[in-house]
């Protein structure tokens, strides 16, 4: 019994010391009120077993007002340092170094020990104790901001030179991909953006780093690295809540100054969602009609026209996915479900090389992966639609889903409308659905599902009913071969399909078809050659397999004749490479070379025309029968993508740039957008692909450490061989469309201004766009020449369009948004005499396009109602109440002629010619 005594008051002993070194080391209370950097080491010196080394002269200006219980050293240190230039470190000795500006690395440099081994490890752990005190708040940053990552292999055969850093950037609340932030060291100066699934990639010089990571929208992040070779690093970012006062925006956050790329405006979901439209809800397309080269015909125009550009002339991409009609409810609401999106990129020029086959402009939609870390939803309902999306991990961590779906129930509106409007008794439905699955196989692998339908039905008050419908699918493969190179492999199916159909008379029931069925692969490669060179290659391949009409009896008593055009297939094909370089600090290019081939393919008959003499009926000399697979017709060419951007200064830049673009399909519509019964017809033997090329020069401002942007970018835009339509062109069913479209050029050129605060109590942005199209039709085989063979403005010619949206937050719960838009009537033709011929009164016509509609004006103005900020509760709601036309005004839409007792009369066409009011509620949870 003797023995177990000592042993057991040894023991006894060593609890205690470890108990109380704990304590020492641990958490402890403090109340400092107006305490000098003196005071607050002597307190903390006196709870613990830290010992301060500083100067104090560098801290005399520091006053220290905190109260707390159980939190560490770490905690009381950021909570002192927070949002000042002073920073501190800690070595494995408790010893603390505070410092102004640089910081103290507490670890022995590298190479001292050639037999240590460490790969990507932590020197200090996360403390628990920040962790579970400031989880998903600012200090925790702060307190990974002062530890060493040590990356790569220490070994004695290490020599100085360069090496790459690659990794991710997630988001630590819901683990999706952080895209588009900087990611860029100090010294020396090398950056560079995060791609759309959050990936970077650098070549550094070995030795140590700050690594800073900024973007709007997240707190500013760093990571102090002692890079020895070859490493990765994933890092979880923390959003950001703006305060109500004005933020201050580093000069990394310039990338509209730095990027080389102009004519690029990117907007993510919540920008989006500030914008009042039409019955409310969070419409991508018409905030896109607020930016400055974008415009609309009208506000139930589902298209939209980029820098004198027709609909068809856009690429709109949605996860790689072609859409061919964005919209629904006869272009009130656009094809996207905003719940869905994580951000939305448009390119008016310098379009990337990996981009082609349209002449105006790339819309690129990118959807959300989808939380990681726990199931979570939105659901929203408004007036007339309602719109719900779920999304969550199936492993957490690695799988990750998102499903969201929409739909109308707009019925019971149509209904209310007076009986004289001859809308009375019309329906329209419309339902959208989403997936996006997403999968990490290891650290090298990741893989992506995207699901999209969409169908549309409605029936205007006749004996018609109008459907068409969406359905898309692509699969991507992201392969990390090393840090400096990458590939995304995507493998893709779209359809877009109309139908008209009428059964009121079983004699004369029919139902009219159209289908264009897209599939396309794609293999993209990234390769980060050094700091000054990012080179990127591929290919891409699209295979198009169209129906452009048939026109079948409906039912067994139908008499109608079936009339059915021969289906057409193309395959277009395309290789390019682009570098990015700098040749200085302060000139950097962006070079690119596309070169894009189109096949068009049998089995067709191809119509054969005289020699000389103008595509007309009577001048046909017969038909050339082609077999499957035999090659019809082959255009090829080069496509350039050239960019260049001189920085001036840390906020200012002039950028210019060339691109040259071909498109092989056309979009045949002689409305003034797209509409259910629009054809698209691949290019052939008889009508040639498009071509355009741009020139542009911009100079880019920004002001107030960055927190107000602006900009001018005046273009020149050449086009050739876009399709415009003869007098009185018949395009549906017609199986001879050659005859009725005409060749023409064109050329469209204007300047756009464009100021944008982004942060503050008010922000928004204001643009401004000066601009013309003009074509001109002036071949003598045409068979018809247009406007006497001078420039007229096409449909979409607007000069004057002007846009201003703001939002201004009262509190965190409550913002008011306002949206106006002014812009020029477009072109119309109207009869302007009349004249008697074979015994009849018939009306003369003035040139084409030669006078305008009324200008157009709206005011469009919400409330943005949140509910409470608290974190730890079931749901989160917000209300969203607003009025669209504010001030009621009647636009015209379109005009019309008619003759009434020999009297033409004149009439216009307005969507919304009152006040429209409207109300949402959000839900998340």
């Amino acid at each position: 019994m003797n023995y177990k005594s000592p042993l057991l008051f040894a023991f006894f002993l060593l609890f205690v010391i470890n108990v109380s070194a704990q304590v020492r080391t641990g958490l402890i209370n403090v109340d400092f009120k107006n305490a000098t950097i003196s005071e607050l080491v002597a307190d903390i010196e006196s709870k613990t077993d830290y010992h301060f080394y500083y100067k104090a002269a560098e801290f005399d200006s520091l006053r220290v007002n905190l109260s707390t219980n159980a939190v560490s050293v770490q905690f009381i240190l950021n909570k002192a340092f927070n949002n000042t230039a002073f920073k501190f470190s800690i070595d494995q000795q408790n010893n603390i170094f505070l410092t102004k500006e640089a910081i103290i690395i507490a670890a022995l440099p590298y190479g001292i020990f050639a037999t240590e081994r460490d790969s990507l490890k932590w020197i200090n752990q996360k403390d628990p104790a920040i962790v579970a005190e400031l989880s998903g708040s600012q200090e925790q940053v702060s307190s990974l901001d002062n530890k060493i990552v040590q990356i790569g292999t220490k070994s004695s055969q290490n020599k100085p030179g360069n090496v790459s850093l690659a990794g991710y950037l997630k988001d630590s609340k819901t683990g999706e991909p952080v895209i588009g932030a900087s990611v860029f060291v100090e010294n020396p100066r090398i950056g560079t953006y995060t791609d759309q699934f959050g990936y970077y990639s650098l070549v550094l010089p070995k030795g140590p780093h700050t690594l800073n990571i900024k973007a709007l929208g997240i707190i500013d992040t760093k990571r102090r690295i002692v890079l020895y070779s070859e490493g990765k690093l994933d890092i979880e970012i923390q959003t950001q809540v703006l305060s109500l006062r004005e933020v201050v925006i580093s000069a990394e956050n310039s990338k509209n100054v730095r990027n080389v790329q102009m004519g690029v405006e990117k907007l993510n979901i919540s920008s989006i969602k500030q914008v009042p439209v039409a019955f409310g809800e969070a419409d991508i397309i018409k905030v896109m009609l607020t930016l400055p080269g974008v415009k609309s015909v009208g506000e139930a125009g589902n298209g939209f026209n980029v820098r004198g550009g027709a609909v068809d002339q856009n690429l709109i991409l949605f996860d790689d996915l072609t859409i061919y009609n964005p919209s629904h409810f006869f272009g009130f609401f656009s094809a996207f479900n905003p719940d869905v999106v994580k951000d939305v990129e448009l390119y008016k020029s310098s379009i990337p090389s990996r981009f082609g086959g349209r002449l105006s402009s790339v819309l690129d939609v990118n959807s959300r992966d989808g939380n990681t870390k726990k199931l979570t939803g939105k659901a929203g309902i408004g007036l007339l639609t309602g719109r719900m999306s779920v999304e969550g991990p199936i492993i957490k961590d690695k799988t990750s889903f998102i499903l969201g779906g929409r739909t109308t129930y707009s019925n019971w509106l149509l209904k209310m409308l007076p009986d004289d409007s001859g809308y009375k008794n019309s329906k329209a439905s419309f339902y959208d659905v989403n997936l996006r699955l997403s999968h990490q196989i290891n650290e090298k692998n990741n893989l992506y599902l995207t699901g999209y339908i969409s169908d549309d039905n409605s029936n205007l008050s006749s004996d018609t009913t109008y459907a068409y419908s969406n359905k898309n699918m692509s699969m991507k493969w992201k392969h990390i071969f090393s840090n400096k190179l990458t590939a995304v492999f995507v493998g893709g199916f779209s359809r877009y399909q109309y139908d008209n159909q009428s059964d009121a008379n079983p004699v004369n029931a029919y139902k009219m078809a159209f289908d264009i069925n897209q599939t396309n692969g794609k293999a993209n490669f990234n390769y980060y050659l050094s700091s000054k060179h990012t080179i990127d290659f591929g290919l891409s391949t699209t295979r198009y397999n169209l129906h452009p009409g048939s026109f079948q009896p409906l039912g067994s008593k139908s008499l109608v004749k079936p009339d059915v055009l021969a289906s057409e297939q193309a395959l277009e094909s395309a290789a390019y490479i682009g570098d990015r370089f700098d040749l200085t600090s302060n000139l950097s290019l962006d070079l690119g070379l596309r070169y894009s081939m189109y096949n068009y393919l049998g089995p067709n008959s191809v119509n054969l025309y005289a020699p000389g003499l103008p595509k007309e009926e009577i001048n046909t000399t017969g038909t050339k029968l082609y077999e499957k697979g035999d090659l019809i017709k082959t255009y090829h060419g080069p496509e350039l993508r050239l960019s260049a951007r001189y920085q001036i200064s840390e906020d200012l830049s002039v950028k210019t740039g060339y691109n040259t673009l071909r498109q092989y399909i056309h979009l045949l519509t002689n409305s003034t957008a797209i509409s259910p019964t629009d054809i698209w017809k691949l290019s052939d033997p008889n009508i040639k692909p498009q071509y355009g090329d741009q020139v542009s020069l911009g100079i880019y401002k920004n002001f107030k450490s960055n927190t107000i942007e602006t900009s001018i970018e005046g273009y020149y835009k050449r086009l050739k061989d876009y399709l415009d339509y003869k007098s009185g062109a018949s395009l549906v069913l017609n199986h001879h469309i050659e005859t009725d479209v005409i060749n023409t050029k064109g050329k469209a050129y204007g300047v756009e201004f464009l100021v944008k605060k982004l942060s503050g109590k008010l922000n928004g942005w204001l643009g401004y766009t000066y601009s013309r199209t003009l074509l001109k039709s002036d071949d003598p085989n045409a068979g018809q020449i247009v406007n006497q063979g001078d420039y007229y403005p096409s449909n979409f010619d607007k000069p004057h369009d002007f846009s201003l949206v703001g939002n201004y937050r009262f509190s965190h719960r409550v913002s008011a948004s306002l949206n106006t838009t002014y812009s020029t009537g477009r072109p119309i033709t109207v009869p302007v005499g009349k004249y008697y011929y074979a015994g009849s009164l018939r009306a003369s016509y003035s040139g084409r396009n030669e006078f305008r509609a009324p200008d157009y004006f709206r005011t469009d103005f919400s409330l943005n109602i949140e509910g409470n900020h608290k974190i730890h509760q079931l749901t989160h709601s917000s209300w969203t109440i607003g009025v669209y036309n504010v001030t009621g005004r009647d636009n015209a839409y379109s005009t019309y002629f008619v003759s009434e007792k020999g009297v033409i009369k004149g009439y216009q066409l307005s969507i919304f010619g009152n006040a429209i009011p409207f109300v949402n509620y959000n839900i998340r949870f």
